[in-house]
């Protein structure tokens, strides 16, 4: 199983997902999004793969989100994914990624992930 997680380590939730993954049996690519941003086309897919516009990923509740001046119109996806790479703090986390199946689930809460995992 290829799974990835787009990681915060000072998050409560995004340790606990990771740990439900490893406790599965499941050793995941971790990426620590802060540091490496995923690319638009790449937060595009994640809201394809779970279903949801990529408004419905954003931490709406985050500083960065609330004082934003250059924020685009949020039903632009393409738009507002773009502004996502170059703002990681206000995406959702953690996002996990079944990548030989092409589905996702965002962590929260991180029970969501056994039903990807299908432990």
């Amino acid at each position: 199983m290829s799974i990835t997680i787009y990681h915060n380590p000072r998050c409560s939730k995004s340790r606990k997902t990771l740990e439900l993954l490893e406790q599965s049996g499941i050793t995941p690519t971790i990426v620590e999004y802060l540091k490496t941003p995923p690319g638009a086309e790449t937060t595009l897919r994640h809201a394809r793969l779970i279903g949801v516009r990529v408004a419905d990923l954003l931490r709406r509740g985050e500083e960065e989100f609330k004082q934003a001046n250059d924020l685009p119109d949020l039903d632009d996806d393409a738009a507002l994914a773009k502004w996502l790479e170059a703002h990681p703090k206000v995406i959702e986390r953690p996002i996990v990624v079944d990548e030989a199946n092409d589905r996702a689930v965002v962590g929260r809460p991180p029970e969501n992930v056994i039903g990807l995992v299908g432990k």
